[in-house]
């Protein structure tokens, strides 16, 4: 995760940084079990930027939540590949 990563909420106001994304997961604790496949990654020209778009599902205590999200990662001075942003919205179950 980038440092200054930014996470559209459904609902709620934008969160802002790494440590309060991670405040606002660690504060959920109905949340068992998030998982995505990608289905479209693509990179800009210059190697730098790059966005992975596909289907997510989040199972909680009492409920299973699908939905479609997109991210967009920058390439880090390491090589490595960091989250900036990330959104996405609710869908019917598949």
């Amino acid at each position: 995760m980038h440092d200054s990563v930014v996470k559209p909420q459904d609902g709620e106001l934008p969160v802002s940084g790494k440590a309060a994304l991670e405040k606002y997961w660690r504060d959920k604790p109905d949340t068992k079990n998030l998982s995505w496949e990608p289905f479209k990654t693509e990179a800009s020209a210059s190697g730098e930027l790059g966005y992975t778009f596909g289907n997510w599902k989040m199972v909680m205590k009492d409920t299973t939540l699908y939905g479609n999200y997109c991210t967009i990662w920058k390439k880090q001075a390491d090589g490595k590949w960091k989250f900036t942003f990330d959104a996405g919205n609710n869908t019917p179950k598949p």
